[in-house]
């Protein structure tokens, strides 16, 4: 059971650890005082607040391998989704197969073959309060996404959309990168590497309480079931979707736009339940 007081302390920890800042000081010295001193504050809350450290691991060390968990996060919790070598956990949308066509494996990437329709894909297990984290990049002017709350009680594979588009320097709005597309946009401009380069995504869904991260920094927070939401769906695309902007146990999907992309490192942990 995590309190909204867990909650809090949390939100205490995103202020005092960034998983990038604590990344730099790794290489800057690892003997530092300074390190020591965010790790400490970091468990200390954790602590506090009785539940695990969710920024703990979110950014592992360059040193360790693409698609392999450390021994700190498998004894927290973390599973791969994609092991960089097979498509095995992932299907079709109403299909037990995976697509013949539009996706492959390649140098440990999950890669959207470009003009070749394959279908979006979706995990195999179904979940409902995670961290999920992932690494990507897109080819010049790309269009991708990642999903989740995906259900095949639908008809179709509508989900809370975490957007990815090369949209460098563009203004933000609902459909940019790191948005609840279509229903929310990012409360701070994101900060989006261009395309071509690697880009490090995060979502959070805890009780009612959804994050959406991009390189290190949070572009989005909100509440399932809020006015907020429920207003912005309300002027969506998914108006008449039953259920659409509260929590439900789904799937997670990666879409297929057609474009070209690629996607690796992509990790889960599941948390207690509220």
């Amino acid at each position: 059971m995590v309190s909204r007081n867990a909650l809090e302390h949390r939100r205490d920890i995103d202020s005092i650890v960034n998983p990038l800042q604590i990344a730099r000081l790794r290489k800057e010295t690892v003997n530092s005082s300074r390190f020591a001193k965010l790790a400490a504050a970091a468990f200390v809350c954790c602590a506090a607040a009785g539940i695990p450290s969710l920024r703990a691991n979110a950014d592992p060390p360059s040193s360790v391998q693409p698609n392999q968990l450390t021994e700190a996060e498998r004894n927290t919790g973390w599973k791969l989704l994609f092991d960089g070598k097979t498509t095995q956990g992932w299907r079709s949308f109403k299909k037990q197969t995976f697509p013949a066509q539009g996706w492959a494996v390649e140098d440990g990437w999950l890669k959207k073959v470009a003009n070749v329709r394959g279908g979006d894909i979706i995990s195999t297990d179904t979940f409902s309060e995670f961290e999920l984290q992932w690494e990507w990049k897109l080819a010049p002017k790309g269009n991708s996404g990642v999903k989740y709350f995906i259900t095949e009680e639908r008809a179709s594979a509508v989900g809370h959309e975490y957007q990815m588009l090369d949209d460098v320097g563009k203004p933000t709005n609902k459909g940019s990168t790191g948005s609840f597309y279509d229903v929310l946009p990012p409360k701070t401009k994101a900060p989006l590497k261009p395309a071509g380069e690697i880009n490090h995504s995060r979502v959070l869904v805890l009780g009612n309480h959804v994050e959406h991260w991009l390189n290190g920094e949070k572009v989005l927070e909100y509440e399932l079931g809020s006015a907020e939401v429920m207003a912005g769906v309300a002027k969506s695309k998914f108006k008449d979707v039953k259920g659409f902007g509260t929590r439900i146990k789904g799937h997670i999907l990666l879409t297929d736009h057609r474009d070209e992309g690629w996607i690796r490192n992509i990790k889960l942990r599941e948390l207690p339940a509220k």
